[in-house]
């Protein structure tokens, strides 16, 4: 806490009753240690005698009364009772002193600067040392003030610290606390606790004198004048100017000092008027949780504002005023905070655990307004508070969203504001009161003997047992609950508790017999008053924690609806499963497993009040995560209704495509309203994973059971939507089915291979990145299955894969000689797979071509006649259905596998398809060109002849033409000709055709590229295009009259571009 070395102004004026301006007389000791002799010692005596009347006495008058009462009630007041009312007035707990001065007193503590770990570095156990290493001296106990000196010892990096410590109390409370440390923070220093506590354990030690106003109504004028001129003069440079102020003021007969009774004593205790409270630093409170905010949860802020939560909840439990005081500053600090403006006009929600904050914050007002001995001045002033909170546009809303709220579906609360704040329920709160009598017997008593039972569901007092029962909307009925938890009602909770827990398991049980006696009308009724829950108090045999499982369960499985918005869908889940990780940690014996089985079957025959009912609302919570807790605890003892539950538990109607026909699921009112609530199902992929969890759970146990996997596998496959998540189970199914250290388990298997090809027929159409990993793995669990799935799965591939999937994974893997040796074949069962293989490939190519014609000649290369069907395949989609690239890629491929003319025929084809411009002297296909016409110019002059006028027609790119005119010239055409067939051995001219032609062309191409280029070219490409015109006059010596030609179309570009002075200046130098 923030620790100021001024001395606190006094609380009130002090005067003795009965005298005026003149002293009284007489002498009194001043010296006793505190309290007197040991004997007299209360708590310190060392007899065992009886305390005596005045200890007795003034102690509760300490504790009760605040000293100007004492002093306004009896004119005179004896020296010995002051005395002992004085020394009983400071704490006598080291409890108090120990929540202030450090986080939580009990688990895990943190410094406040935000450091874990060390215990001996909080300020409680660090006073406590160095109390317990006698640093602690000169300790004066004055009235209602305690003072010393506390030395903290040097260090390797610190020097010796002798700090002064004074401390005021009042009524057992410590009320104000200084120190010279300079520290700063929330909590005490550990010099005050070191102080304090050395009062509390050593009060015999202490030195005590009556407060300084009786000692100095004891001086006469002189003793009084030699006082004040002593204390000048020791303290003259502090003191001297404001005790300067003070005498003028005193001789000043109009003087404000001379208008008041009496005089200031910081001593004298507190006034009537005071509010008794420990001290609490409030501007530190704000300034550290300003800083914790403005952190934005870096540095552990977030962590370090919990634990101030935790304080708030710890002075509740002490019943501590101080508890509410700190939550209003600290909530006057969240509703400061800059971000909740910026992120209200940018439209950006909080942060999760920013958000948690909030809803602590909530819950804690919660706690305060229901405070079953709060006055009804403070409540109101409360309401206030809150209401004004409440009003302020950047006030977070109870379910984090901006936008308009659904409607009240369960009609059991009033109706609210149009929009719900964090401090909503708070303010309703406030309407509570605790003076129901029947609600005090519940608080007050254990047995009741005079009752009254009816059997009316809704309004009786007491079940048939004589049990008292509490009928309230049971989210109120907990928070009372927690109030009085919070409060330091540990007894009258528990009692509240059990009889909340009564209420609803009577109410659970006489609905389900009303549900089956009425079954129709009562669906109708129900699914407007949605309730829960069975029957009695503590049965022979139970103990609380079996009613608290028992109530967990109630709970967790009632049918409610999926609230709307992100941050409350996911506080349901995260609830949840909270709660349920509390069930997991309980060990389960006779009577939790009868409790489990006896609420698993109500859950399953109740009906519409049951999330694991018959009937289930198209927008209900999902009860998977529930249900796989279930399923495992009852697994050992019922097997049958553990699966019963699980198999209920998988239904997701909210993605069901038509609502069940029995959906009386939803009230007419509230139809429209939900039925476009689908969308706001934000947490729906986490809920399809936990879906997904609970059928892999199952899925494992049923393990060696067929007829239980095929009831699992009918479940998943009618449940479950998602591909990505059956694919999981589908590979679950698999590595459990094949574990290193057992046989496979091919009842599993083949249930993993049914979830696979589903996987397969729901994807089949629709993109999904993980395609090719999933018809990968699909093809390796049907090879573990065995050939006749293999088979299977290629038989009704158009079902399941598309042609390219069929061809490239599947066919492809099946005819791998990995495959061959996985599944130990015959030479029989090879060819039979591969004819299967075969087929599949033929089939896809002709749906296919484009794609799947190479695969199919591919996996036909060893079948003459599937390779020739699959050839003849490729040249009827050759004209249509195929580009330029699939054709030369075929037409490589059979040069390739040894067939040059049926290259050289798929090439020509290819080249009808190919149209390069001028300026695509980069294009991919020049490659396949000058492969095609190198393989025309091997197979001979015929060949090369044909396909020149192809080229001709497709090729426009000068620089490509000439090298395919150079190259052939280079070599006799036919020199590797099939069949030895040689032609004359001479080289072909160039004036002949067929190379006239393509002479003439690629010159006409460096013509008509010259002239492009011309039209918008720029200077910094003139060098380029002069390289340009070289090889162009390269081409044009090739003919007979080239040198002519290339001169006259040198004369005209000069002619026709003269106004390009500096280019033509560059070609003249060039050409001449």
């Amino acid at each position: 806490m923030a620790e100021r070395v001024q001395q606190p102004p006094a609380k009130r004026l002090c005067c003795r009753p009965g005298f005026g301006a003149t002293c009284r007389q007489g002498q009194r000791a001043a010296g006793a240690p505190c309290g007197g002799s040991a004997a007299t010692q209360g708590g310190s005596s060392r007899t065992l005698s009886p305390e005596s009347l005045l200890d007795i006495a003034a102690r509760r008058v300490a504790e009760k009364w605040p000293f100007q009462r004492v002093e306004e009630r009896f004119e005179r007041i004896p020296e010995p009772v002051q005395r002992r009312i004085v020394y009983w007035s400071f704490p006598r707990s080291e409890r108090e002193i120990c929540m202030y001065s450090s986080f939580n007193t009990g688990g895990e503590e943190i410094g406040s600067s935000g450091e874990s770990g060390d215990e001996t570095r909080l300020p409680f156990r660090r006073g406590i040392a160095l109390l317990e290493s006698g640093c602690v001296d000169n300790v004066l106990q004055v009235g209602f003030h305690l003072s010393g000196t506390v030395r903290e010892p040097a260090t390797s990096s610190e020097p010796e610290l002798l700090c002064n410590v004074s401390v005021s109390f009042d009524r057992c409370k410590i009320t104000s606390v200084t120190c010279s440390c300079g520290n700063k923070d929330i909590f005490y220093c550990a010099h005050v606790v070191a102080l304090s506590l050395y009062r509390v354990r050593k009060p015999e030690q202490v030195k005590l004198r009556l407060p300084i106003s009786e000692t100095l109504f004891q001086m006469n004028r002189d003793q009084l004048q030699k006082f004040v001129q002593y204390l000048i003069t020791v303290h003259h440079t502090d003191v001297l100017p404001t005790a300067q102020k003070l005498a003028d003021e005193i001789l000043s007969q109009n003087s404000e000092i001379n208008q008041v009774h009496g005089a200031p004593d910081p001593t004298a205790g507190a006034s009537v008027d005071d509010e008794n409270c420990w001290h609490l630093d409030e501007e530190q409170v704000q300034e550290q949780v300003k800083l914790f905010l403005s952190q934005g949860g870096y540095h552990g802020s977030g962590k370090q504002l919990n634990l101030l939560f935790s304080k708030v909840r710890e002075m509740l439990k002490m019943r501590d005023s101080n508890g509410a005081r700190m939550l209003t500053l600290i909530t006057e600090q969240f509703m400061g905070d800059p971000r909740l403006a910026l992120w209200r006009q940018q439209g950006t929600i909080m942060t999760d655990k920013y958000r948690q904050l909030w809803d602590e914050l909530g819950a804690l007002w919660m706690c305060i307004v229901l405070n079953p001995h709060c006055k009804p001045e403070q409540k109101a002033l409360w309401l206030l508070q809150l209401r004004r909170w409440s009003n302020m546009d950047v006030c977070p809303l109870e379910d984090g969203n901006h936008g308009s709220e659904l409607i009240n579906l369960t009609n059991v609360l009033p109706r609210g504001p149009p929009h719900r704040t964090v401090f909503t329920r708070a303010i309703e709160a406030c309407d509570l009161h605790w003076q129901d009598p029947h609600l005090q017997h519940i608080l007050t008593e254990d047995h009741y003997t005079n009752y009254c039972y009816h059997d009316n569901l809704d309004s009786a007092l007491f079940d048939a047992r004589g049990w008292p029962l509490w009928h309230e909307h049971v989210p109120t009925a907990c928070a009372r609950v927690d109030a009085l938890r919070s409060h330091g009602y540990p007894k009258e909770a528990l009692r509240l508790a059990i009889s909340i827990v009564n209420t609803l398991r009577r109410q659970q049980q006489k609905q389900l017999e009303l549900f089956q006696t009425h079954k129709t009308e009562v669906e109708k009724f129900m699914t407007e008053n949605p309730v829960s829950a069975p029957q009695p108090f503590l049965e022979e045999g139970e103990s609380l924690v079996s009613l608290a499982v028992e109530t967990a369960l109630i709970g967790l499985g009632q049918q409610r609806l999926m609230p709307d918005g992100l941050y409350v869908q996911e506080k349901v889940c995260r609830n949840e499963e909270q709660l349920l990780a509390r069930l997991q940690e309980v060990n389960l014996d006779n009577m939790l497993v009868k409790i489990l089985r006896r609420q698993a079957t109500l859950l399953l025959e109740a009906g519409p009040y049951s999330g694991l009912g018959e009937i289930l609302y198209r927008e209900s919570v999902p009860m998977h995560t529930f249900a796989k807790y279930l399923f495992t605890s009852l697994l050992p003892h019922d097997t049958e209704l553990a699966y019963r539950i699980a198999l209920r538990a998988m239904r997701l109607p909210v993605l069901d495509s038509t609502a069940p026909s029995a959906d009386l699921s939803r009230p007419p009112h509230i139809v429209s309203v939900v039925a476009n609530r689908y969308p706001r199902w934000f947490t729906l992929n986490h809920i399809e994973s936990q879906q997904c969890e609970l059928a892999s759970t199952m899925l494992t146990a049923a393990k060696g059971d067929a007829c239980k996997l095929q009831t699992v596998l009918e479940s998943i496959q009618k449940n479950i939507h998602s591909s990505s998540h059956i694919f999981k189970l589908a590979q679950d199914a698999f590595k459990i089915a094949t574990l290193m250290d057992s046989l496979p388990d091919l009842t599993l298997l083949k249930v993993s291979l049914e979830l696979g090809l589903q996987v397969m027929r729901m994807t089949l159409s629709t993109l999904n990145w993980r395609r090719r990993e999933m018809v990968r793995w699909l093809v390796t669990c049907a090879t573990e299955v065995g050939v006749f799935a293999l088979d299977s799965i290629m038989q009704s591939w158009f079902t399941l894969f598309t042609p390219t999937e069929a061809t490239s994974v599947v066919a492809s893997t099946v005819m791998s000689n990995s495959t061959i040796v996985r599944l130990h074949l015959d030479c029989h069962q090879q060819e039979n797979l591969a004819n299967s293989a075969r087929t599949l490939a033929l089939q896809c190519a002709m749906k296919d071509p484009q794609n799947c014609a190479l695969s199919a000649l591919t996996l036909c290369e060893k079948d003459h006649i599937a390779f020739e069907t699959a050839y003849q395949i490729v040249l009827d989609a050759a004209t249509t259905g195929m580009n330029y690239t699939q054709l030369f890629t075929i037409a490589r491929y059979m040069e390739h596998r040894g067939y040059p003319m049926r290259a050289y025929k798929l090439a020509t084809l290819a080249m009808t398809h190919l149209n390069l411009s001028y300026n695509q002297d980069t294009h991919p296909a020049i490659n396949d060109v000058l492969w095609a016409c190198a393989l025309s110019h091997s197979l001979g002059k015929n060949e090369l002849a044909a396909v020149i006028p192809l080229v001709v027609k497709s090729v426009k790119c000068a620089t490509v033409l000439s090298d395919i005119l150079r190259r052939c010239t280079l070599t006799t055409p036919g020199m590797v000709a099939l069949h030895s067939r040689r032609n004359s051995g001479k080289l072909m001219s160039l004036d002949k055709a067929p190379l006239r032609q393509l002479l003439d062309a690629t010159i006409g191409a460096y013509i008509n590229t010259t002239h492009s280029r011309l039209t918008h070219i720029s200077p910094r490409h003139y060098s380029e295009f002069i390289e340009f015109l070289s090889k162009a006059r390269e081409t044009f010596l090739m003919a007979p009259d080239g040198h002519i030609q290339f001169t006259q179309f040198i004369d005209n570009l000069k002619q026709i571009y003269k106004g390009k002075k500096k280019l033509m200046m560059l070609v003249r130098e060039r050409f001449g």
